[in-house]
């Protein structure tokens, strides 16, 4: 009798053993406060909503101000959860328990990427965690935005921000683009903001000097950049059309790219004939390229009876005609894109100086460039502040239009 109780305990011990390894852990639908830990002691909060359609299937939504960045295809074997961030070729990956995460973000595109740490909790709906005495100061309207890099050298960046039931939301444009739908809350002091839309996570940290003035501090993966602010209601930018153009000597463009089937691609094609064309520099990998191109697909949609025809010109991660081939359909597919994209090679000045030698003074994606009918290159715009800017966007959009009905009715 004692070897037969024995034996059914050792039984009951290994069919729970193997239950508990079976058994998959829950992916809770609702809001989850995710953090990156891009310094020691430094994590970026960003907020993300699942909604789930069944055990097995969910989407991921990254909530950043206005901004909503939704992530599919979701995988969840056992404790394990997998959330791909197909448009960065990237993903969080992490060990799900009482209704926390803890893994790592990580880069495919990287080899051998040891990620960075990774966590979330269920539940939390403040970005950042209320203080009892914040600032009575505000933060709200355009501020000139110095970067003061390790040589002491700066660079100047334009930030507009509003509070709307005491968060803030807003941007800091530079010439290559904005830095995002940031998204905070006042401290003691100051300020804290951050985003993550799934490639590069943004913290700022910023004090008040005094109503007109802040200080502080920018961190990302990547390193702190010592941030200063002054307010100025008629803060800008230098000119887009000013920083890039064509070299001495060239009025048009001679690229020869394969587009998405292999075809080689030019301006002389019959296709662009008579044509105003708007050719974009850009890589899938880039934000700044998603918004402009979030823009222009569907306006192509609108306009191309017009007489206008759009080419995007993609420099990718890697080199290889294959991987940017899948990176670029799958940016098609998402924006539902119909103009044609060309794969120009990796990323790099150099190779945009190889694939466009008329192009001078290149230094941002996206850049994008404006040819008239007779196939002469009018203007070249570097950067592309999108929707997160607020009223410089709709200043570009007007700009835009202004700019394309011109060449259109020459």
């Amino acid at each position: 009798m004692k070897y037969k109780t024995i034996l059914l305990l050792a039984v009951l011990i290994v069919m729970f053993s193997c239950n508990q390894k079976d058994k998959k852990a829950d992916l809770q639908s609702g809001i989850w406060l995710g953090e990156i830990e891009v310094a020691e002691g430094k994590k970026v909060p960003f907020l993300f909503e699942v909604n789930k359609v069944s055990s097995d299937s969910a989407t991921v939504i990254l909530l950043n101000g206005e901004e909503r960045f939704v992530l599919n295809g979701f995988s969840l074997i056992n404790d394990t959860l997998i959330i791909p961030i197909i448009a960065y070729d990237a993903e969080l990956r992490g060990i799900i328990s009482d209704n926390k995460i803890e893994g790592k973000f990580l880069k495919h595109y990287i080899e051998n990427d040891p990620g960075i740490p990774f966590r979330a909790t269920f539940g939390v709906l403040n970005r950042f965690e209320p203080v009892d005495n914040p600032t009575s100061l505000r933060i709200d309207g355009k501020w000139d935005v110095l970067f003061i890099g390790e040589n002491r050298d700066t660079t100047h960046n334009v930030g507009i921000f509003k509070t709307d039931n005491n968060i803030i939301t807003g941007s800091i444009l530079t010439l290559s683009g904005d830095l995002r739908y940031l998204e905070g809350a006042y401290t003691e002091k100051g300020v804290q903001l951050s985003a993550f839309s799934g490639l590069t996570p943004y913290y700022f940290d910023f004090n008040f000097i005094d109503e007109n003035s802040f200080e502080g501090i920018f961190y990302t993966a990547r390193g702190t950049t010592r941030i200063i602010g002054n307010k100025n209601d008629a803060a800008e930018l230098a000119d887009p059309y000013s920083l890039a153009g064509l070299k001495k000597g060239f009025d048009t463009l001679s690229f020869e790219l394969p587009d998405l089937n292999g075809n080689i691609v030019s301006l002389k094609d019959e296709k662009y004939q008579g044509k105003v064309v708007i050719v974009s520099i850009l890589g899938s990998w880039c934000p700044n390229c998603l918004d402009e191109m979030a823009y222009l697909a569907p306006w192509y949609e609108e306009n191309r009876d017009r007489g206008v025809e759009v080419i995007g010109i993609a420099f990718e991660r890697k080199d290889d005609f294959d991987y940017g081939k899948r990176a670029l359909t799958q940016l098609k597919e998402r924006y539902n894109t119909g103009y044609t994209l060309l794969f120009g090679g990796a990323v790099g000045r150099e190779n945009v100086a190889g694939a466009l030698p008329e192009l001078d003074n290149f230094s941002s994606y996206p850049t994008t460039i404006y040819i008239d009918k007779q196939g002469k290159v009018r203007k070249v715009h570097t950067g592309f502040n999108g929707p997160a800017t607020g009223l410089f966007y709709e200043e570009f959009k007007e700009e835009f239009n202004q700019l394309i009905d011109s060449l259109l009715e020459e």
